[in-house]
């Protein structure tokens, strides 16, 4: 799930500068708002959708338990290495044009997963959708930022926010349907191909009427310290997801040690190209601000319990519970609903009492998650509103805190970092995302193991998975809870 940027655009990954003029008005405006929050919602329903299908896909391709891993992970690993990247590629060579080459790219990738035969390919496609939402993505802030005056941008900025909680309530819902629905006995394929003609008709207005739009400013890009970061994610990623089926080897943690040095040569080189006038992908004088340190730490922390618990969840509804996809997606949807209701008293209060919100919604967060733990630990199969219940008090949570967490964090940023603090940001909290998701399914999957291998039945085993996580994600929410004392006590006022 992308963090909301500012409705004053400075959270736009790597916008140092403010985009041109607007060169369209009228109804041509808002076709083009109308083109890039769609492009914009297919990419947060990309990174909900598979949750809910996953378990589905597994069983049609004989895919393993890390494999399943992947196809979330590897996603939002790509997204979240290609952002800062892909928003410095816009602003030098035009928004539009790397708009809709992504759109183009994320069309291409959907086709290609829907037509993929194994596990090894989809999560290929997966990999290059989330590279093609990395190009696609930081250019929805620039574009909204030159069609709209001031004046009229906070609103396409609130309309985006709604584009992400109707994203966030119709990824389990649609995926579910569509899994369900077997149109043309494509089965889960058509999660992906319902991509396709959406992207075909964006790509089609878009090159009508969306403006072009660059900086000024011409620097280098940074793409040895991109290849360096997404380097580290993966010698993190790669032993933790794949060592179960390695076997835990002895060269899986000879790789997970070489991010140790992996780390240090981007730190030297990032610290060298600062030095040197250059504009990198982190700079590390940023990290000597508190408040864009321990937001860095929160945000990582927060999203990794988030993005790893909608899998394993999934995988004991269906798995476990017997539930069918759409089942599944039902009984999510109290979980949207909430952050839905929330999500607009979060921005509201921002500028007023946003660190306060933050800490509540992270706590509420954890709470919901003691009060899951105890309804599958009660070894009966939960019903529809015993699950409802403490998912829907999670969705309160997530609508106090990731609608202003940006916002928050960037009020203690100078502002002539706001931009490269702001990508890296989400660049931060997709990255916590991929890692939960491989080192909270670590354990997921352990335990399962440990708890078929003593006769357990399905049920019973996939709940010991679950409760062995859930206390793993309170911990996350209570530390970021605690970090997030270090964030000043609001968002700047727009």
């Amino acid at each position: 799930m992308t963090p909301f940027p500012t409705q004053s655009g400075e959270a736009a990954p790597g916008a140092p500068s403010p985009p041109q003029p607007a060169t369209v008005s009228g109804r041509s405006a808002v076709i083009a708002l109308v083109v890039v929050l769609v492009a914009a919602f297919m990419e947060l329903l990309d990174a909900t959708i598979v949750s809910v299908a996953a378990p589905v896909i597994a069983r049609d391709l004989a895919a393993s338990e890390a494999a399943v891993q992947w196809m979330v992970a590897g996603y939002t690993l790509a997204l979240g290495a290609g952002l800062i990247t892909g928003g410095r590629v816009g602003d030098q060579f035009g928004r539009r044009r790397v708009f809709l080459l992504g759109l183009a790219s994320f069309a291409l990738a959907s086709a290609a997963c829907a037509f993929a035969a194994n596990p090894a390919t989809l999560i290929c496609t997966r990999v290059a959708q989330g590279v093609a939402g990395g190009l696609m993505v930081p250019q929805v802030f620039g574009i909204i930022r030159s069609v709209f005056p001031p004046a009229a941008r906070a609103r396409a900025f609130g309309a985006y926010g709604a584009v992400l909680g109707l994203a966030s309530v119709a990824g389990p819902l649609l995926g579910g349907l569509l899994v369900e629905a077997d149109v043309f006995g494509l089965g889960w394929r058509t999660i992906f191909w319902i991509n396709v003609p959406i992207a075909l008709i964006g790509l089609v207005l878009g090159a009508r009427v969306l403006p072009e739009s660059s900086t000024s400013d011409r620097t280098r890009l940074d793409l040895p310290g991109a290849a360096l970061a997404a380097a580290l994610a993966v010698l993190v990623l790669l032993p933790l997801v794949q060592g179960r089926d390695w076997g835990w080897p002895w060269w899986g943690f000879a790789l997970l040690a070489l991010a140790v040095p992996t780390g240090a040569l981007f730190w030297w080189r990032e610290r060298n190209l600062v030095a040197g006038g250059g504009q990198p992908i982190l700079d590390p004088a940023l990290l000597r601000v508190r408040a864009f340190s321990g937001g860095l730490a929160a945000s990582g922390l927060f999203f990794g319990a988030l993005g790893s618990f909608f899998l394993m969840l999934s995988l004991y509804l269906q798995w476990g519970t017997g539930r069918s996809a759409w089942q599944t997606g039902l009984v999510i949807l109290p979980y949207a609903i909430g952050s839905i209701i929330t999500s607009g008293i979060g921005v509201q209060f921002a500028a007023r009492a946003g660190r306060t919100l933050l800490i509540s919604g992270a706590l509420v967060l954890a709470a919901s998650q003691v009060h899951l733990l105890l309804v599958v630990r009660s070894g009966a199969e939960p019903s529809y509103w015993q699950l409802a219940a403490p998912l829907f008090i999670g969705g309160l949570g997530l609508g106090l805190t990731a609608p202003s967490l940006m916002n928050v964090v960037l009020a203690g940023v100078p502002a002539k970092d706001a931009g490269a603090a702001g990508g890296v940001l989400t660049t931060v909290g997709q990255l916590g995302n991929s890692l939960g998701v491989a080192a909270l399914g670590v354990l997921f999957f352990a335990e399962l193991d440990a708890s078929f291998g003593d006769g357990a039945p399905p049920h019973a085993a996939y709940g010991d998975a679950l409760t062995a996580v859930l206390p793993w994600q309170v911990a996350c929410y209570l530390a970021a809870a605690a970090l997030m004392l270090l964030l000043p006590k609001a968002a700047k006022p727009d």
